[in-house]
C-alpha cells in the first residue's frame, strides 16, 4: 500500500484517547480478547457458552483456560489434568488481574517449554524488587510496593504460590497457583508481572489509584487492530510451523489449493 493511500485509509477515522498506564499491574484487567485470540491461534478449540463463562482448551485437551465474570469474585481459572510426568495443578487469577500479566501465564503455555532451568525469582530480581527469605517463606516485592509475590510452605507441609497487587483506594487482585504448578509457568507469570512497560487502557477504563502513572495518547482504531493481528498473526505462523516440523514425513503432500483452514469466529 502506498504512503498516500494509507493516509486515505485513515482520513474517515477519529483518533480514541488512550492512556498508557505503569505500574501495570494496577491498570485494571482489559480486554480479554488479547488471550483468548492467542490461544485459538495457537489452535485451542473455544468452548465457551452463550452468554456464560469463556473458555478455551489445548488440542491435547489437558489444561483448560476459562474466565467467569458473572460470579463473585470471578475472574480467572487455569486448569491442567494430570499427565505422565506432571501433576495436576490449578492457578487462579482475579478478574482485576490485568490481561497482559495473565498472558504471560496462558501464551507460555501454547508455546513449546524453553530449555532452559526455570528461575521464578529471576526476573523479578532484575527489576530490582526487594526479596527476603523468612522461615518457609521467598518474599518478594516490587519496588514501589505495589505488587507482591511468594512462595509458602506451612508446617504441615502445604505450599502455594500467591501474588498480585493492590492500593489504598481498594483497586487490586490476587493470584494463587498450586505448588505443583510447572515452574515455567510461574516464571512466564512473574516475567509479565515484573515488566517495566506499560500497558495501554482507552479513556474511561483507567482505575482511579494514587499509585499509577499514566501517559495520554491518541490512537488511530486501526492502529489497535494491526497490533492485535501482529500477535495473532505471530501465533498462527509459530503454530504452523511446529505443525509442519511433526508432520510424519511419509505424509503424502496435499495437492495445492486443497487445503484451507476455516477460522473459527
Amino acid at each position: 500500500m502506498k504512503r498516500n493511500q494509507r493516509r486515505d485509509w485513515r482520513a474517515g477515522e477519529q483518533a480514541e484517547q488512550h492512556y498508557l498506564v505503569e505500574p501495570r499491574s494496577l491498570a485494571g484487567g482489559g480486554d480479554v480478547r488479547h488471550i483468548f485470540e492467542y490461544l485459538r491461534a495457537c489452535g485451542w478449540q473455544d468452548k465457551s457458552k452463550r452468554s456464560g463463562p469463556l473458555a478455551f482448551v489445548s488440542p491435547d485437551r489437558s489444561i483448560r483456560v476459562g474466565y467467569d465474570p458473572f460470579v463473585q469474585p470471578g475472574g480467572w481459572t487455569i486448569h491442567s489434568k494430570a499427565g505422565a510426568h506432571q501433576d495436576e495443578w490449578i492457578a487462579m487469577l482475579g478478574r482485576q488481574a490485568p490481561v497482559e500479566i495473565v498472558a504471560g501465564l496462558t501464551d507460555a503455555l501454547a508455546r513449546p517449554r524453553s530449555a532452559h532451568a526455570p528461575d521464578v525469582w529471576a526476573p523479578l530480581q532484575e527489576q530490582r524488587w526487594e526479596t527476603r527469605r523468612p522461615s518457609g517463606q521467598f518474599n518478594a516485592r516490587s519496588p514501589e510496593g505495589t505488587a507482591w509475590m511468594q512462595f509458602y510452605e506451612d508446617p504441615s507441609g502445604q505450599a502455594m504460590w500467591w501474588s498480585g497487587a493492590n492500593d489504598q483506594q481498594g483497586n487490586g487482585w490476587t493470584a494463587v497457583f498450586t505448588a505443583s504448578t510447572p515452574m515455567h509457568v510461574v516464571q512466564a507469570f512473574s516475567t509479565a508481572l515484573a515488566s517495566p512497560e506499560p500497558v495501554m487502557r482507552p479513556r474511561g477504563r483507567v482505575p482511579h489509584s494514587s499509585k499509577i502513572r499514566t501517559t495520554s495518547v491518541s490512537v488511530f482504531p486501526s492502529q489497535l487492530s494491526a497490533w492485535q493481528q501482529t500477535r495473532i498473526q505471530a501465533a498462527r505462523t509459530a503454530t504452523w510451523a511446529r505443525w509442519a516440523a511433526n508432520r510424519p514425513r511419509t505424509a503424502t503432500r496435499p495437492a495445492a489449493g486443497s487445503h484451507h483452514v476455516r477460522a473459527r469466529r
